[in-house]
This record gives structure tokens, C-alpha cells and sequence, in this order.
């Protein structure tokens, strides 16, 4: 006989005093998910305006559009923050007046996003001069994931520096979801960054990126290890790429103490666990390859080098 819904409830009542680790009963609000990435959106839409919009924007109505975003986006991502901070009151990051704090906080970040633009404007040149497919910057942007993906890293970020709690790490994970591209929001990137095809690209939180940088789809930069798990919080886990290194497909750099010098290009499928000088060519060890024609069994097929 099938279970009825009180019969249903009882069950899961009694999983929930089971199972209480992973309730949230009696706690402090946290922020909602379904509206930090409604904000996150808009925010997309202050940063590129036009571009995420389902109709045109005209420059006699940029002034009054962007004002009545503004005051949307201000009021309800105030909101979020208060929640994040009240949550952590009371733990080592917790503030004194998260209303007044997310009031303060809530402010200097829109005023940021001029500094953000700044950075996008680098990494949509990156991506348009990088990549000969591109036909115009414009498809670059309305178009390719990662543009989605550094844009609301660079925007976490930001609320990452002021020890805003859950909403920079909602906002990333919100992108990473759509776009296949986990990058951290306590990751520090600098200009002209370009991540190639993008797809399962990994930059961890500590990880440090120069200028001009390039990777490629699958490049992972990663801890080296995370058996000792909490008690490595706040440590260099993730490793520094400096400017102009390039990371081909499927690469691995692992540790905080790895450095990739100036100028490096790492080779694919690379599995680095050391620092490399800098100008360095790091590629896998020679391969024997056999090439067997189609439709033949001839065992005196060359074997090439590669």
C-alpha cells in the first residue's frame, strides 16, 4: 500500500533529526540563490550594457536605464550581503552592524564596477586578437562563455577582498554551472586574460595569474593536496603563473610553491609539480606513435616520434 503524505512527513522528520548536519533549521537567513544570480545577471547587464539585454539600448536612454538598474541591483544585493554577514556574526569574520556594514560594502562595490569594465575591456581584447575564429568583439561578448565566466569571477572577486561571506562563491559556482568554467573567486587574475574553448578549465582560489596570460580548455591549477583539509585554510594552496605563460589543453600545475616564469609556455596534458625558469618549453617526454593505414593489418607500419 503506498505511504501517505503523513506517513511521508514522518520519515523525513526523523531523517532530519538523523541527518542534522546538513539542516539549516533555527539559523540565521542565508542569502538566496535564485537571487544572487538574478543580481548577478543585472550586474552583467551594468557591466556590458546591450549585450545581456532582450532589446536595444539606445545612448539617449543609457542615463535613465543604467539609474533604475542601479537602484534595483543596490537594494536587493544589499539585502544578500546583510544576510551573508549576519549569518557570520558571530564567527571570526562576523561584524558589529552587518545592516550598516552591508549598507557601506553594498556601495563601494557598484562603485567598482568602473575598475572591473577597465579589466573586461583587456580580456575581450585578449580573446578577439587570441583566437583567429573570432569575427568581432561584439561575438566575443555576446557569445563566448568565458567572457560570462571571467566577468563574474572578477565581479566575486571584488566581494571576496571585502570577506563578504557564500555570495562570491554563489556567484562563481552560479557561472561555473552555465559555462563549464570553475574559477575561483579568491583567484587573483590580472589583464588580458584568455581562456581558450574553456571548457572544464580549473583556477583554484589562491592561485595568482599574470598579465596576458592564456590557457586552454582542461587546464587545471590546483593544490597539490587537500588530506590535511581545513588546516590548510588561508594557505598558498594553488600556483602563481606569471605574464605571458601560455597552458595548453589538458595541463596540470599543482602546489603554491609552483612558479611559472615570464614568457612559459606548458605544453598538453603536462602534469607540473615543480617551478619552471622563465621562457621555459615544458612537453611531455617523446611517445612512440604506430600510424596503421585505414582497412590494412601491414605490422610494418611506420612508428613516428612525437
Amino acid at each position: 500500500m503506498p505511504l501517505t503524505v503523513d506517513q511521508l512527513t514522518d520519515r523525513l522528520l526523523a531523517s532530519y533529526d538523523h541527518a542534522g548536519g546538513i539542516n539549516h533549521v533555527d539559523g540565521k537567513n542565508l542569502p538566496s540563490k535564485q537571487t544572487v544570480a538574478e543580481i548577478t545577471l543585472d550586474l552583467l547587464r551594468l557591466l556590458f550594457p546591450g549585450f545581456f539585454d532582450d532589446r536595444p539600448i539606445y545612448s539617449s536612454e543609457i542615463g535613465a536605464v543604467t539609474a533604475t538598474l542601479l537602484h534595483s541591483v543596490l537594494g536587493r544585493l544589499q539585502n544578500e550581503i546583510r544576510k551573508s554577514l549576519e549569518y557570520s556574526a558571530t564567527g571570526e569574520t562576523g561584524v558589529a552592524d552587518p545592516p550598516k556594514a552591508a549598507h557601506a560594502l553594498t556601495r563601494k562595490f557598484l562603485g567598482n564596477l568602473p575598475h572591473v569594465r577597465d579589466l573586461l575591456q583587456t580580456d575581450t581584447d585578449a580573446a578577439f586578437n587570441g583566437d583567429p575564429a573570432a569575427l568581432s568583439k561584439d561575438e566575443v561578448i555576446v557569445a563566448y562563455p568565458f567572457i560570462e565566466a571571467i566577468a563574474v569571477q572578477r565581479l566575486a572577486h571584488e566581494l571576496y577582498l571585502e570577506n563578504v561571506p557564500l555570495i562570491p562563491r554563489i556567484m562563481t559556482e552560479w557561472a561555473h554551472s552555465r559555462t563549464g568554467m570553475d574559477f575561483n573567486p579568491g583567484a587573483r587574475i590580472g589583464t588580458h586574460f584568455f581562456v581558450d574553448h574553456g571548457t572544464g578549465a580549473v583556477v583554484g582560489e589562491t592561485a595568482v595569474i599574470g598579465n596576458h596570460v592564456k590557457l586552454y580548455q582542461g587546464v587545471g591549477l590546483v593544490a597539490r593536496s587537500l588530506a590535511a583539509g581545513q588546516a590548510l585554510r588561508g594557505q598558498k594552496r594553488h600556483p602563481t603563473l606569471e605574464d605571458r605563460v601560455t597552458v595548453y589543453a589538458g595541463a596540470t600545475i599543482i602546489g603554491g610553491d609552483t612558479v611559472v616564469g615570464s614568457g612559459s609556455t606548458i605544453g598538453a596534458s603536462v602534469f607540473l609539480t615543480s617551478s619552471v625558469p622563465a621562457n621555459s618549453l615544458v612537453v611531455l617526454e617523446a611517445t612512440n606513435v604506430k600510424v596503421i593505414p585505414k582497412h590494412s593489418r601491414d605490422s610494418n607500419a611506420l612508428d613516428y616520434q612525437i
